[in-house]
């Protein structure tokens, strides 16, 4: 007689199977909202057949199958989808730092506004056009002072601001630094745990899961590649080996990954604030230090009117007609020092414009620098420029005069209600410069008004925020488009997981069932066979 017991034998692999794939159903349950989870899936397979049990071959065709049993337990996970996912997260990464920064700068320029550096150059300028109105009243010298001031205020700190906000890019980078060594310590060490689990035929799924979100989170700060064989993951940077394995080939400083940008490291967060510093703050921080250094101190052809009085021991650069200057020098009387109609000529900046002019105060006093250094500085730029103390201290230094006469004493006295000077500083405004002397390409504008270079700093600042934004929406659509594609494939749905379990409950129930009908059967075997006759 065929042995009963294999039955039993099958509902119990079946009660097993069940069991554990209600145990995976209800792990991927609890971790529905768990970042970087994958879902996992029991693989059910048919337990191997055998022949029907004899003393001798069985006759019987076909084999008895032995139920169901589980060969492992795996996670849902495209490779693919990992892959593509790092290359447009590493991108989403750079761009969203570029963007973040350009609004930053966007903020210090505050442009166009009622309160930005535009209007306190504008209200300086309109200072000086109503002094050249009324250059004997007191007021308007004190307004060129105070516009003055502000000015100079306005562009220290702008300066300080981005001076500041570079020094934060600079830090973040350290963060980031820190960030990258810590996950690259915990890839390689989950790699030496996977592979020690799996070397005893476990599978590390959950273990898988985390490296797997270490590897998503690193890619966003800096670009890696990675392979796969039985060690675990070989991750790279261009050529740089990060990690082989258990071992982390290389910790990263700040030195060494700013050294790397450009070549090895040419994307992710790091790349972005390092080009975000290096381009975009160093760019602006250099095109207002050149606006400053050009408007204080750089050559300007100006016409000086008919009839002006130069200083004595004054030297001019004559502009010729033909493109060519010659130096003359002025000295002896006033009638010798006293211009006659079209003298061209270009002065060192409004500095060297100012001192052509003649100060209110008696005795005769010639003009001085209008701007001045602060203390310790040894180049003007927009954070080293302020008024000249003596300025500040005495509006009667401000030049608004150019012309002189002997009283009659014999003593040579300003003509204090003269506006030439006032008029020629406030044109100063709608001059032409060369901001790019040495032709270096650097400066945003090459020649045109001081307004006119401003406008062109704001256009581009506008510009390359505007474009920055879009790159980063347009990685943010692709980031998310990957994303959902992986989600699609390895997260997990609550109605998929449910339906699941309802199968696996029923299953499982009724391998139950089967178990006790043998269980029956072999009562009735066992307690009511051989009874007849007793």
């Amino acid at each position: 007689m065929r042995s009963t017991f294999s039955g039993i034998e099958i509902s119990k692999r079946s009660l097993f199977t069940q069991q554990a794939a209600l145990t995976t159903t209800g792990h991927n349950i609890a971790n529905a909202n768990t970042k970087g989870y994958s879902r996992q899936v029991v693989n059910m397979v048919a337990s191997i057949p055998i022949e029907y049990p004899g003393l001798s071959r069985s006759n019987v065709p076909g084999q008895m199958g032995q139920g169901v049993e589980f060969e492992s337990i795996t996670r849902v996970r495209e490779s693919f989808l990992d892959n593509q996912f790092h290359n447009e997260n590493k991108n989403l990464g750079d761009w969203t730092v570029r963007k973040d920064t350009l609004e930053k700068l966007e903020a210090i320029i505050n442009e166009p506004s009622d309160t930005g550096i535009r209007q306190t150059i504008e209200g300086f300028w309109n200072a000086w056009q109503e002094l050249s109105k009324s250059p004997e009243n007191t007021t308007a010298r004190v307004l060129v002072k105070e516009r003055a001031l502000a000015l100079t205020d306005a562009f220290n700190q702008t300066s300080r601001q981005l001076s500041d906000l570079s020094g934060d890019l600079t830090e973040n980078v350290e963060v980031k630094v820190k960030q990258t060594n810590q996950y690259l310590s915990q890839i390689s060490h989950l790699n030496e745990e996977i592979y020690r689990i799996e070397g005893l035929g476990d599978s590390a799924n959950d273990l898988r899961d985390q490296r797997d979100l270490l590897m998503d989170d690193l890619s966003e700060i800096i670009n890696i590649s990675y392979t796969e064989d039985a060690s675990g993951y070989n991750v790279k940077m261009g050529n740089i080996q990060l990690v082989t394995g258990k071992e982390q080939n290389t910790t990263f400083t700040r030195a060494s990954l700013e050294a790397a940008a450009g070549t090895e490291l040419n994307s992710g967060e790091v790349y972005g604030m390092i080009q975000s510093r290096d381009y975009y703050v160093s760019n602006y921080q250099f095109q207002l230090n050149n606006m400053i250094k050009t408007l204080v101190q750089g050559d300007m052809q100006v016409a000086l009117p008919k009839g002006m009085v130069v200083p004595a021991g004054t030297t001019l650069t004559i502009a010729n007609p033909d493109g060519t200057t010659t130096q003359q020098a002025f000295n002896g009387s006033l009638a010798q020092r006293t211009l006659g109609p079209n003298t061209n000529v270009v002065v060192k900046g409004f500095n060297g414009l100012h001192e052509l002019g003649y100060a209110s105060s008696s005795p005769l006093k010639v003009g001085i620098p209008f701007f001045t250094l602060k203390q310790g500085a040894t180049d003007f730029d927009a954070s080293s420029i302020t008024v000249n103390p003596d300025i500040a201290n005495d509006v009667s230094n401000i030049s608004s005069s150019s012309r002189t006469f002997i009283d009659t004493d014999g003593v040579e006295k300003v003509v204090k209600g003269n506006n030439d000077m006032a008029l020629l500083l406030a044109s100063v405004r709608n001059t032409k410069v060369n901001f790019d002397p040495s032709a270096t390409g650097k400066p945003i504008l090459t020649g045109g008004t001081f307004d006119e270079f401003f406008r062109s700093i704001v256009g581009e600042l506008g510009v390359q925020s505007q474009e920055a934004t879009r790159q980063a929406k347009n990685q943010q659509i692709l980031v998310d488009q990957v994303d959902s594609r992986r989600q699609s494939v390895s997260g997990v749905s609550l109605d998929e997981e449910m339906a699941s379990m309802i199968k696996f409950q029923h299953a499982y129930n009724a391998a139950a069932r089967v178990m006790t009908t043998f269980d029956e059967t072999l009562d009735k075997v066992i307690n009511s066979m051989g009874v007849v006759g007793r």
